[in-house]
């Protein structure tokens, strides 16, 4: 072999490892991403427990609010939201889940447009205790069996779903749960419609 045809060959094994150090470091990451709305004085377990859970089965979990300031829930838990919902497209995340609580916005406009983005697209979307006003206001429920707070029972009826009292309800891409006792399985729910 001559020095030319060597130099040539150590070239090429040198472009080979370059490129295969580069595609490494390319990865695409696929994990399942869930956007969670939430408002001051949300309720902390219905926020704690399904983002734990989803967190555990590799969910990349990004935070939502109709401001960029700290959001306080009822019991004192702190989140910095990471988007403001004017800037979300619902149809970026797997799955949209609405935190109930003593201070959730029933009118945000922006919320209902990001449900109607989310189930456009066939995305899953959740809502915790009162949260499930949102989806009848972006007119996602009629035909569906929901369940949430007992406050959101006729505005729900209204827009056409059947109000059950279950402490969940999964009714294809829509999943709602009664309140802070159903957070846990409300949580594995929506992790099982991502494993889906």
């Amino acid at each position: 072999m001559s020095y030319q045809q060597l130099l040539q060959r150590l070239v090429c094994l040198g472009l080979v490892v370059l490129l295969l150090a580069g595609c490494g470091g390319a990865q695409v990451d696929d994990s399942p991403e869930a956007l969670f709305v939430v408002y001051d004085g949300f309720e902390d377990q219905e926020y704690g427990e399904p983002r734990t859970i989803l967190e555990g089965k590799g969910v990349v979990v990004t935070v939502a609010s109709s401001s960029s300031d700290v959001v306080i829930g009822h019991e004192g838990t702190e989140v910095q939201p990471d988007e403001l919902l004017s800037d979300v497209r619902g149809d970026d995340y797997d799955a949209i889940v609405f935190v109930g609580g003593y201070g959730y916005e029933r009118d945000d406009v922006e919320a209902q447009r990001i449900v109607q983005e989310a189930v456009a697209e066939g995305k899953v979307v959740a809502a915790i205790c009162i949260a499930p006003i949102t989806l009848a206001k972006a007119k996602v429920v009629e035909d569906k069996r929901v369940t949430g707070s007992i406050l959101t029972k006729i505005q729900l009826e209204r827009a056409g779903a059947t109000f059950t009292r279950a402490p969940i309800e999964r009714d294809g891409i829509i999943i709602t749960a009664y309140g802070p006792s159903a957070s846990r399985e409300f949580g594995e729910t929506i992790a099982a419609a991502l494993e889906e």
